[in-house]
């Protein structure tokens, strides 16, 4: 397919290539080049503080890996909520042991 480039170098992209790969908007691209070649590819853009709280998940799974028997989970959001229910709940059982 043969795009143009337009004012301030915009381009779109046609709507077959959209659909293929069910882009929509808001969504964010990379650019970059390799080899004289034009690569878009689409990206998932998270905050830092979700990014760290997956590695947080990552490594609690990973050093008390024996604790967690539940899943697979259909998306990270749901293991992420299924791990703070479970902090809360031992942060709750260890309060109460307290008393």
């Amino acid at each position: 397919m043969i795009i143009d480039l337009r004012k301030k170098s915009q381009i779109t992209i046609p709507k077959e290539i959209v659909a293929q790969l069910s882009l929509q908007e808001g969504d964010h691209l990379d650019a970059s080049v390799k080899d004289g070649v034009i690569i878009l590819e689409p990206v998932a853009v998270y905050s830092k503080s979700y990014i760290k709280k997956i590695e947080d998940t990552i490594m609690m799974l990973n050093e008390e890996s024996n604790e967690y028997n539940v899943g697979p989970f259909k998306t990270v959001e749901d293991a992420i909520e299924y791990l703070e229910k479970s902090d809360k709940t031992k942060d709750q059982v260890g309060k109460d042991d307290k008393k």
